[in-house]
């Protein structure tokens, strides 16, 4: 088993049992005693479990289902979200991933006409009676905490596709770049990234110091970031250290159709 794999399986039974002993890991995943112990830290210095005497407690949100997801920093979500979709202009075919600040940029997409391709399920249903869209639906399988397509099949049809932006979210950002909270996630949205002329990442400033499980790319990446004015001014020098452009969006400037806050 791959070192991301036997990761993600491990946060995962942590995650659905509240806690494992190391011997209940050890036996489930054919690993060393030694091996479990290296992973065990790793996934405790990211902050998604705690460590604790003969085994593990899960303490992260990065699997949590996405209806729970959606509901932390959800006003600052919307802002991203108006700010990021008054940028976008009718005619152009952009990629949006499954995270939840890119269904708030779905949901202010009313009236424009686009091209839009995704392999998220919520958006799609929010999408598919818009009658200026011609919505793109990206199979695969259906993770089912978050209703996103991810796996071969979706990797594979993303091979193919080519789009002018894609809007990204992420499960953590750190001075190492982005990250996310699966594998199979992470190798579907390296894809996205093949396909996009200009990557788009929208995160509120709660993400930035946070890692997840599976690093995605370096910041550098991105063609521009869109973040709430929350974000404090070492990460926003971070930012433009890496030569990305930032845009920061406040609370009144959210309710405009152009960009108004560009650093």
């Amino acid at each position: 088993m791959l070192l991301d794999q036997r990761r993600t399986e491990i946060l995962q039974v942590i995650e659905n049992k509240g806690f494992v002993s190391l011997h209940e890991l050890v036996e489930r995943l054919g690993a060393s005693e030694s091996t479990v112990r290296r992973d065990l830290e790793y996934l405790d210095g990211i902050g998604q479990v705690r460590r604790t005497r003969g085994g593990a407690a899960y303490t992260g949100e990065s699997l949590m289902p996405f209806e729970e997801r959606h509901e932390r920093a959800l006003t600052e979500k919307q802002r991203i979200g108006r700010y990021t979709a008054g940028l976008i202009e009718s005619g152009q075919t952009i990629l949006l991933d499954g995270g939840t600040t890119t269904l708030e940029v779905a949901r202010c997409l009313n009236g424009k006409s686009l091209q839009v391709v995704t392999n998220s399920l919520p958006i799609a249903n929010l999408l598919v009676n818009q009658p200026n869209i011609e919505l793109i639906l990206i199979g695969g399988y259906l993770y089912p905490r978050t209703g996103v397509a991810l796996g071969p099949l979706a990797a594979a049809a993303l091979q193919g596709l080519h789009v002018s932006r894609l809007i990204l979210s992420a499960g953590g950002i750190t001075e190492r770049g982005l990250f996310n909270s699966n594998t199979l996630l992470v190798e579907c949205e390296r894809q996205m990234l093949e396909a996009a002329d200009e990557v788009w990442v929208v995160a509120d400033s709660s993400k930035f110091g946070r890692s997840a499980l599976v690093h995605l790319c370096p910041l550098s990446a991105a063609t521009r970031l869109i973040v709430d004015d929350e974000l404090p001014e070492s990460w926003r020098t971070v930012v433009r250290d890496a030569g990305v452009q930032m845009d920061l969006v406040e609370e009144r400037a959210s309710q405009e159709t152009h960009p108004v806050s560009q650093r």
